[in-house]
């Protein structure tokens, strides 16, 4: 149990014996929502109050249906294995809505030579959980196997190094294996560049497995078998995700409808956070310079770029941490077929794309063959990412030239023939945070720097993870730590 947990109960008298105390989240993406219902839930004496700059409420997390289509604005699930999002979906009443993905064609493809190649069951990111699909893959060459397997004789790095993605990879892999499995899957995760993000701060568990083990094979091979048909599934451990039934818009709706009435105030956009003799806050909303708003504590759950324009006039050096977390831009493509026009079987969830493939797209995921009532009978939907931190100029492309590119690069790959029944292009790009090296010695500071200006704490996935659950986690503890602040400072 954290120390913020521990005072809780002690948090909630304190709130609720003296005068009602008031908390300003700002932003109502995922992360918001999840500390505003943490705070409703747990503490109804506060006032909550979440101020959102946009029409509407989710941040990323948008689901529209176009014509029986079912298109995710954002990412379409959430893994398991972090419990904060199964158990806040347990909270709102959304368990029983949960469903996983459908138990056929649990893999994935890697493009090599412009040919879809099956990524080798068992591996995960850049875990060879099995031997002879490593050995028999087309993908790598006589040479990168034997680089590949000679793996288990290269000795651990320095245990406190923060090492690139890429440098660890080639170093303990090779670099084909880097360049025509490691990357691309990485790059559908984070859209990054691997020469860039800190190994420590996205994938920690490959660092770890290293140190206890010399070798991230010898780890594989010595976990226990994973439950029938999982080890077969190549690329990701399909098995760990889920979704909501009716997309992952779902989720927002279950969570407003457990926070009181007018607790989300939309198109209020925050220009100005000043800080009160008492402890307190002053809000200027953009429009309402001459009405400002005072709260006892505010929680910014905004992205990076936004919070540093908050908090930068308070905190120079502050504000240059958080503009330092970069981000990447990624642009999404939604087409649509009937199944009769596709030659490829379709027998996997999408496809990635390494970098050295030269191509134009990031990857596809085959939606409808992923999870149910994605698409009507007879058709086949299919999400195309293009842009990223290694081709930066595509996410910028009008939407024209985005869904040229994405029909183009689909036809190539899959044999498909005639025109889409459905094409839609995002409204704005993704923007996915990046993790460099440094990140999080960085993200320390922020930390350290933010708890010195009293009720206030950031949360998001520009900090500690960028998946679904790492942001519930985000927002939950921020809003556990600000109303021990708010307890300790009567």
């Amino acid at each position: 149990m954290s120390s913020a947990h521990a005072r809780l109960p002690e948090a909630s008298r304190v709130v609720s014996e003296g005068r009602q105390r008031s908390v300003a989240v700002i932003g109502a993406g995922i992360t918001g929502l999840a500390a505003a219902h943490r705070l409703c839930a747990t503490h109804p004496a506060l006032q909550v109050s979440v101020l959102e700059s946009e029409p509407r409420p989710g941040g990323v997390l948008d689901t529209v249906r176009d014509g029986g289509f079912l298109l995710e604005q954002g990412p379409d699930n959430f893994i398991t294995q972090v419990p904060a999002a199964l158990d806040l979906c347990r909270q709102v009443g959304l368990e029983a809505e949960l469903i996983e993905p459908a138990a056929a064609h649990r893999q994935a493809f890697v493009v090599r030579g412009g040919r879809l190649r099956k990524i080798p069951a068992g591996f995960v990111i850049m875990a060879p959980g099995r031997l002879w699909p490593m050995l028999a893959t087309p993908i790598l060459s006589p040479l990168g196997k034997l680089r590949l397997a000679w793996e288990c004789f290269v000795p651990p790095g320095p245990a406190a190094a923060d090492e690139s993605l890429r440098a660890f990879a080639v170093r303990r892999f090779g670099r084909q294996t880097y360049e025509r499995l490691i990357q691309p899957l990485v790059g559908g995760i984070y859209t990054g560049d691997p020469d860039k993000l800190s190994l420590q701060a996205t994938l920690p568990r490959f660092h770890q497995l290293e140190q206890e083990h010399g070798s991230l094979i010898r780890a594989a091979l010595r976990q226990p078998r994973s439950p029938a048909g999982r080890d077969h599934e190549g690329g990701a451990r399909y098995g760990l995700f889920v979704t909501p039934r009716r997309g992952m818009a779902q989720l927002v709706e279950a969570i407003l409808a457990r926070l009181p009435p007018g607790t989300v105030e939309l198109n209020c956009p925050l220009t100005r956070l000043d800080a009160q003799p008492d402890g307190g806050w002053r809000l200027t909303l953009a429009g309402r310079a001459d009405a400002p708003r005072s709260y006892d504590a505010v929680l910014l759950a905004t992205p990076a770029p936004v919070t540093a324009r908050l908090l930068a006039p308070l905190d120079h050096a502050l504000g240059a941490d958080l503009r330092a977390i970069h981000h990447a831009r990624c642009a999404t493509v939604w087409l649509a077929y009937r199944r009769a026009q596709i030659a490829h079987p379709l027998d996997g969830f999408g496809l990635v794309v390494p970098h050295v493939e030269r191509r134009r797209i990031l990857s596809a995921s085959f939606a409808s063959i992923k999870y149910p009532d994605r698409a009507p009978e007879g058709f086949v939907l299919i999400r195309v990412f293009l842009g990223g931190a290694l081709q930066p100029e595509l996410a910028e492309l009008p939407p024209e030239d985005l869904r040229a590119i994405a029909t183009r690069e689909l036809a190539q790959l899959l044999g498909i023939r005639g025109e889409p029944a459905l094409v839609r292009t995002s409204p704005r790009p993704y923007q996915m945070p990046q993790y460099e090296l440094g990140h999080q010695e960085r993200v320390a500071r922020i930390r350290t720097r933010v708890g010195q200006l009293g009720r206030l704490r950031v949360a998001g996935n520009a900090y500690n993870g960028v998946g679904i659950p790492q942001c519930i986690q985000s927002g939950q503890r921020a809003a556990d730590d600000l109303v021990a602040v708010l307890a300790a400072t009567g």
